[in-house]
């Protein structure tokens, strides 16, 4: 880690004089070039150089306290030494996270899907709980959250359900959260107090803007029709839901939950543009490392991630291993200690590979 520290000391350094060469300063270009890596290193470089002067001060402090000194001051320098040694603990911290990769998606807003999966209707209710939980969990941070889309089941579950969350660093909280959520637990339904496996799967997109995402119209097939689920008289009579085809590769997204046919056109671009930028970043993450990186273990759809076992009031993550014996604050929106070690624990292997 030092050694790469120093590497980019020195070409920070390098930098700092070439962008000072009449050479470099006569050719915008390159001078634009040469700023913006230099930017790019520059707080890996200030938070370093904080280290080693806080380093130096606490060796030189050390060194005091050896010299014969009164009590009175011998305490004094005492107390400036852990000062500076809980100092350099922190600096320490701020510069391992100076050197983890910076994902732009971090503080979108974004675009979470969750679907029922094996368990007929009680798999409908789970996909209800976690978009609950999550709701709750954006309340809680003062987050706004509104339903793109829903497909209700019978008994107050959900078939699917795309909904939005908006607010500064969404993704980078729930970004771990894409995978199979599994249910232990006995349903309503059952008679005989039997305990039922069931799961969802749970998507979490950054929304994309735009620019970002370029779709060519003529790859667009977008059908108008009447509204089947609730929402008044309306949605129902008047022709509001749109249905976008996107022809080279058969995805389909459906809005309906707006009573105006633009909004519902809008909002379904949005989930496509969304889908369609994280398609291309997993191309992108898969070239850079075989094993998946923006989520905690591979982030597969199909990869089993965390169990929500009722009869033991259980929450496990299974990919780092953390068991908490709190379900029902959990399903509540009360999740950030699983986030957080999610967080740790992806930093901490980002930083293994920067340094390998």
């Amino acid at each position: 880690m030092w050694d790469k520290l120093e590497q980019i000391d020195k070409r920070y350094r390098e930098l700092e004089e070439q962008i000072a060469t009449p050479e470099v300063t006569s050719d915008p270009k390159q001078l634009q070039k040469l700023a913006q890596e230099r930017a790019g290193i520059e707080d890996v470089v200030t938070k370093y150089r904080e280290y080693k002067a806080t380093s130096k001060s606490l060796a030189e402090t050390k060194t005091i306290l050896n010299e014969r000194q009164d009590e009175e001051m011998t305490e004094l320098v005492k107390q400036e030494i852990e000062k500076l040694e809980s100092q350099l603990e922190n600096q320490f911290e701020e510069l391992k996270r100076a050197l983890l990769p910076k994902d732009d998606s971090d503080e979108k807003d974004i675009i979470m899907e969750i679907r029922a999966g094996a368990g007929g209707n009680e798999a409908g209710l789970f996909a209800a709980d976690l978009f609950r939980m999550y709701s709750r969990y954006a309340q809680s941070k003062g987050w706004g959250t509104d339903i793109i889309n829903a497909n209700e089941s019978g008994i107050g579950g959900f078939k699917e359900i795309i909904f939005e969350i908006k607010g500064k660093g969404a993704f980078s909280r729930l970004k771990y959260e894409s995978g199979v959520h599994r249910v232990q637990r006995v349903p309503i339904t059952e008679s005989s107090g039997r305990i039922h496996t069931s799961t969802a799967t749970v998507a979490v997109l950054p929304e994309a803007d735009e620019v970002e995402v370029e779709v060519n119209p003529d790859d667009l097939r977008i059908d108008i029709y009447h509204s089947g689920g609730a929402g008044g008289q309306n949605v129902n009579k008047v022709a509001t839901a749109v249905r976008i085809t996107y022809l080279p590769t058969g995805m389909v997204v459906v809005c309906q939950d707006e009573r105006s046919q633009l909004k519902n056109k809008t909002r379904a671009m949005a989930v496509l543009r969304a889908r369609l930028l994280d398609i291309e970043r997993r191309k992108q993450e898969e070239e850079m490392s075989r094993q998946r990186r923006s989520q905690v273990g591979s982030g597969d759809r199909a990869e089993k991630i965390r169990t929500y076992n009722f009869p033991q009031d259980r929450v496990t993550d299974h990919r780092i291993g953390l068991t908490l014996h709190n379900l029902n604050r959990v399903l509540e929106g009360d999740f950030d200690q699983l986030i957080d070690a999610l967080a740790a624990n992806d930093q901490a292997q980002q930083l293994q590979e920067q340094l390998a």
